[in-house]
């Protein structure tokens, strides 16, 4: 019997898909506006598609905050890549172009590199540690150097799940299984270095790409949380699911200075209010998912699962130099931190 979580998750996909919104709007601007109209317009983009717990949540978020101010601020959500691929996101909030996006720490350390810290391979065991280091010591860290680059951030990360690994030819039981696995990973030199140091052959692709990627067999392998795998529909073009739990991904809500120091005051404090909140809810939505619904949901439309020992990739990994370049790459306060939550590293 699916959970009443999974249930308003998977039948609110034709509810949801109808409010998203293609239209540009000039962003955070005091207009002459017809009475009751909206005096504050904030774009709010995401590579995730709108029945994705994410964008319920963001979209339920929406809605508090416009009613909370009596519809003078709406928060105009952009799904599925909407604004383009996460890399032309990250420029349009640094010109100022949009004014809020979702993107992971991996994304924006093509701009600034140690925010990428949360991003390493195989330290992460738990959500317990996870949510203690991100609400911590290290998210105050990452918060800090993107404000240094001009680049506001929200205080609450949000959860993508934990990532595993998916395949069209076999199911991946040991390290030996990945050797010379054509698979798909995002644009991130971290992610790359890890499966390369594994012996796969690890090929970029952009998001919005990786379903055609697979489906002309350009890769036959993929790594992603199992939320996104259900509701990018990867199961018709990809047989098996490996839990792994080699990374932990999420997002980070970032804003344009420019666009958030237009807002008054009492305005932030009501956004960044629903928005924190709205982060916190999805943390519980993805973990109840990951825990109770989407591994059945995607078993039911024939993938095939195996639980490999996470520990034998977790010392395969220690025996090449992936931690010791990671270490001399992030620096001693960025590496401290780390290991602050999660342990000696090597």
């Amino acid at each position: 019997m699916k959970s009443k979580l999974s249930s308003k998750w998977l039948s609110r996909r034709t509810l949801l898909r109808g409010t998203a919104t293609s239209g540009l709007i000039v962003a955070a601007n005091i207009c002459t506006r017809p009475a009751n109209a909206a005096d504050f317009t904030i774009k709010w983009a995401c590579n995730l598609s709108l029945d994705h717990p994410e964008l319920i949540r963001a979209k339920e978020a929406a809605d508090h905050i416009k009613a909370e101010t009596g519809g003078k601020v709406v928060l105009q959500i952009f799904p599925s890549n909407q604004m383009g691929a996460d890399s032309d996101m990250l420029s349009q909030i640094r010109t100022g172009v949009l004014d809020m996006a979702n993107l992971a720490s991996t994304v924006m350390s093509t701009y600034v590199p140690n925010v990428a810290i949360d991003g390493l391979g195989f330290v992460w065991k738990d959500y317990k540690t996870i949510w203690n280091a991100l609400d911590g010591d290290l998210g105050a860290y990452v918060r800090g150097l993107l404000e240094k680059a001009n680049i506001l951030t929200m205080e609450k990360g949000w959860d993508l799940g934990f990532r595993q690994i998916t395949t069209s030819t076999k199911p991946i039981k040991t390290p030996d299984d990945l050797k010379n696995l054509r698979i798909r990973v995002p644009v991130t030199p971290l992610w790359l270095a890890m499966f390369k140091a594994l012996g796969a052959s690890p090929t970029t692709v952009e998001w919005n790409e990786t379903y055609t990627a697979l489906q002309t067999k350009i890769v036959d392998a993929e790594e992603n949380p199992l939320s996104l795998i259900v509701t990018a529909k990867l199961y018709e073009v990809q047989k098996y699911c490996s839990i792994t739990n080699h990374l932990w991904t999420g997002h980070w809500t970032i804003m344009s200075r420019r666009g958030w120091e237009r807002l008054p005051n009492d305005v932030k404090t009501i956004v960044a209010k629903h928005v924190n909140a709205a982060a916190l809810a999805e943390r519980a939505d993805i973990a109840k998912l990951e825990r109770e619904t989407s591994r059945d949901f995607l078993t039911g439309k024939g993938m095939i699962f195996n639980d490999p020992d996470q520990e034998a990739f977790r010392a395969a990994l220690k025996k090449t130099t992936f931690y010791a370049d990671s270490k001399a790459k992030f620096g001693e306060e960025a590496w401290t931190l780390l290991e602050k939550y999660v342990g000696n590293l090597g």
